[in-house]
């Protein structure tokens, strides 16, 4: 079974035009979203025939991150629109339940405690079915000073409600309001920041069994594995730094076949998740190979130092393990 576990929800146009009408009115005030069920589905099954061609068999949707709104004054905004996002994806994930799960959005807001997003992760986990969350490092998107690290207790209302449901976060930023750090620039750069906050804090001794995953093959961490090793050795301690990087969860949303060789063999293709997030960054027809970048599933296999048991673990076993909410109903 390949299991895309990173992958971002195709709206319908009526979902977009709400979203005009929530930043154009600041939420004050605006109309129910009204979103036909014919759009709703067929908006899935044109990301169901783009995953039939791939081969994938089931993807993970989250939120579009790039648009959900974390800046946006006021919080009720995004308030509004993650809630609406989140409906969106459950009736696709309720149209279609053999070929998706929902990973719910946060109404974030700038450096407001992340205690305020706990009311709707649990209503998508409960009531929704929901099997994870997305996490940003900096909601602020750069507008000002972001919150605290993610190894600060800032965050640990968050983390105890991910320990208490056992579900995943995916350490995702969103939109970018710097010109000179375009959001694709934006989620590498976040990524390495929370992988250094996390793994020099006693995040994981608090909360021994939270699960975390840094999506694109782990920001720009297991590419400078030499300094962050000379540094971990430096400052001493009984934990190498390889040994802490297994601490967290990557994916394999690097359209590189070199960079993803480096991935499995710094942190071990135990803890890599297939990712695509198709469509997205990736969505563009490579010249060398004739397929599209993010048309990963190929370029795993061609891997020759993978065992059929890694390639395994990479494309089903370890996000049945990350994520057992989502496969509680298999036979």
């Amino acid at each position: 079974m390949i299991i895309d576990s990173h992958a971002h929800v195709v709206l319908p146009a009526e979902s977009y035009r709400y979203m005009a009408n929530l930043v154009s009115s600041r939420a004050n005030p605006v109309d129910r979203a009204k979103v036909p069920d014919s759009a709703i589905r067929a908006a899935a099954e044109g990301l169901l025939r783009m995953m039939d061609s791939v081969g994938t068999d089931m993807q993970f949707l989250s939120p579009r991150p790039y648009a959900q709104l974390h800046s946006i004054k006021p919080a009720r905004v995004t308030e509004l629109w993650t809630r609406h996002v989140n409906d969106v994806i459950h009736r696709q994930c309720e149209m279609f339940p053999d070929r998706f799960r929902g990973v719910a959005g946060l109404p974030q807001y700038r450096d407001s405690s992340p205690e305020n997003t706990l009311p709707e992760l649990e209503r998508c986990i409960e009531q929704l079915g929901f099997v994870g969350c997305l996490l940003n490092p900096d909601p602020t998107e750069g507008d000002c000073a972001p919150p605290p690290g993610l190894g600060d207790p800032f965050w640990h209302p968050l983390y105890r409600k991910l320990v208490e449901y056992d579900v995943p976060a995916l350490i995702h930023s969103a939109g970018s309001c710097q010109p000179r750090e375009p959001y694709t620039l934006k989620f590498i750069n976040e990524e390495s920041i929370a992988v250094i906050s996390l793994l020099g804090s006693s995040v994981f001794e608090e909360f021994p069994t939270l699960k975390l995953i840094v999506p694109h093959g782990g920001g720009a961490i297991p590419y400078q594995m030499g300094r962050f090793r000379a540094w971990t050795t430096r400052l001493g301690g009984t934990e190498t730094f390889d040994q802490k990087v297994r601490k967290l969860h990557y994916d394999t949303c690097n359209y590189a076949q070199e960079a993803l060789e480096l991935l499995f063999k710094v942190v071990g293709p135990d803890r890599v998740l297939f990712g695509t997030e198709k469509p997205g960054t990736g969505n563009a027809r490579n010249p060398e190979t004739g397929r599209d970048f993010d048309d990963l599933k190929p370029v795993i296999e061609s891997i020759d130092f993978l065992s059929e048991q890694d390639r395994r673990n990479i494309f089903e076993c370890n996000c049945r393990r990350l994520y057992p909410r989502a496969f509680r109903n298999d036979a």
